[in-house]
């Protein structure tokens, strides 16, 4: 518990001090972000003899990095996303070591994890702070919200949720992961209404809506693990376990995040 506790100690100070420096400190860290989740993801891939294309996935993740950074036309990052999946596939066609398998899986681990974090880079880097208020409610909303769905699901779980996925998640517990994060997000409201509109009905169904996905997110990325056997995708965080396993959430839950608040004309 102790080496647990100075790990996320260290890596709290870690990302607000990266994200208060400035865009490149920001864009530095999850650039990393991208590369440890491809590495950890096909590592994973790879307990099945599934040989995946991570230098493949490794160039696409820079140069849409790049092109991000550069503010390139939308079409610039599409065209990068074509030619990633043309490489990948042309992979499987001319290598006996990865073939149909290895090809499915990169493009994979393309749609997930990469994608998301590539969205979450881009707000990351707008100017306009909106990522401000994006990243605090779905952080906070998704941190609240594992932590009760932990403490709901010992104390009162009886029904298991995805048993074959993850067999300690129930269905008691996500209700209660649930329901705190309606109070994440007023609290959210509070803490942020004096720097943006954004009004309390709205915090609290962006919340509720973010942190389901975030429980989505860590199924998701429970379900690869289960497939190979793992318990953590590494051992690269002292007591938390790799990269993934603790950005698996937010991967699915920042971007609803800045969805629903679009979507509700915030900005």
């Amino acid at each position: 518990m102790k080496t647990r506790v100075i790990s996320a100690t260290v890596l709290i100070i870690l990302v607000v001090t990266c994200f208060a420096l400035g865009p490149i400190t920001r864009a530095l860290l999850l650039l990393a972000v991208a590369v440890m989740s491809i590495w950890e993801t096909c590592r994973a891939i790879g307990c099945k003899d599934i040989k995946c294309t991570p230098w493949i996935l490794y160039l696409y993740a820079v140069a849409s990095a790049v092109a991000i950074w550069l503010k390139a036309d939308a079409v610039i990052c599409e065209t990068l996303f074509f030619v990633a999946v043309f490489a990948v596939m042309t992979a499987g066609v001319v290598s006996k070591s990865v073939r149909a398998p290895g090809a499915l899986a990169s493009l994979g681990v393309l749609a997930y994890p990469l994608v998301p974090i590539m969205i979450i880079y881009k707000l990351a880097l707008m100017e306009n702070g909106i990522w401000i208020p994006v990243f605090a409610i779905a952080c906070i909303s998704t941190w609240v919200c594992d932590s009760f769905a932990l403490f709901g699901g010992k104390r009162f779980g009886k029904h298991k949720l995805a048993p074959e996925v993850s067999p300690h998640k129930t269905v008691e517990g996500t209700v209660c992961g649930a329901i705190s994060s309606l109070v994440a997000g007023a609290i959210m409201f509070f803490v942020l209404k004096s720097f943006y509109d954004i009004p309390l009905f709205i915090c609290m169904l962006t919340a509720l809506i973010c942190s389901s996905f975030g429980q989505v997110g860590d199924l998701a990325a429970s379900l690869i693990k289960r497939m190979a056997g793992m318990k953590d995708y590494s051992n690269l965080i002292p007591g938390h376990g790799g990269v993934m396993d603790r950005v698996d959430s937010l991967l699915f839950s920042i971007p609803s995040a800045y969805f629903c608040l679009m979507i509700a004309g915030i900005f």
